[in-house]
């Protein structure tokens, strides 16, 4: 036997992978699993981007976005409302008892 016979024969005794098992994979980083990602088309204001894509840095604007929807998704689960949204309630109440 030469190489290529023991390369090619070791090859053969792998099964062929399907889309149900892409389907079935963890993604990994290192060990820590990683949430599979979906590509969409949204529109937004370009005042919304280019907030973004300011705070950005490194990261890109898009990492940006998706890291902000899933904290705010964890705050609307967990039902309390954040530091800075309690203080927003308390300076707007505060303000409204201020005579103008």
């Amino acid at each position: 036997m030469n190489k290529n016979s023991i390369f090619q024969t070791s090859m053969d005794e792998y099964p062929e992978v399907t889309q149900a098992d892409f389907d079935r994979a963890v993604f990994r980083q290192g060990f820590k699993p990683v949430e599979k990602k979906q590509r969409i088309t949204i529109m937004l204001d370009a005042g919304v981007i280019g907030y973004f894509k300011s705070k950005a840095g490194k990261k890109g604007y898009q990492t940006l976005i998706n890291e902000s929807l899933k904290k705010i998704i964890a705050e609307d689960q967990t039902d309390q409302p954040s530091l800075e949204s309690m203080l927003r309630k308390v300076i707007r109440e505060e303000l409204g008892k201020t005579p103008v």
